[in-house]
């Protein structure tokens, strides 16, 4: 309510209302504008973190990557045996399931 004055409340808690409608407003646009102004000093801050921890990163050796990647290889192939025979059982098990229903009269 821009140009209003005191005469346009119909009480003194309607002005007070308004009053601190507005000092709330004012507040949340000054926390706004100091979080954009600090946004700046927190990208350099984290970019600084980040490059502090990259420094900590140590890459793996040539026999670590070969063993880890033989370890995954026989892993997948365990989990598909053993999905593969999970799932023959359970369609044989349904086959034989529907079949019984249907052919036995």
């Amino acid at each position: 309510m821009v140009g209003t004055t005191a005469d346009d409340f119909s009480s003194r808690k309607d002005l007070r209302q308004h009053m601190a409608k507005a000092i709330a407003l004012a507040d949340n646009n000054d926390d706004r504008l100091s979080r954009l102004k600090s946004r700046p000093r927190e990208l350099i801050d984290f970019l600084k973190d980040v490059r502090s921890e990259m420094r900590k990163v140590v890459a793996p050796t040539w026999t670590e990557v070969r063993a880890t990647t033989t370890i995954v290889i026989v892993t997948v192939f365990i989990f598909a045996a053993y999905f593969a025979l999970v799932d023959f059982v359970v369609g044989q098990g349904v086959t034989k399931f529907i079949y019984h229903f249907t052919h036995n009269q």
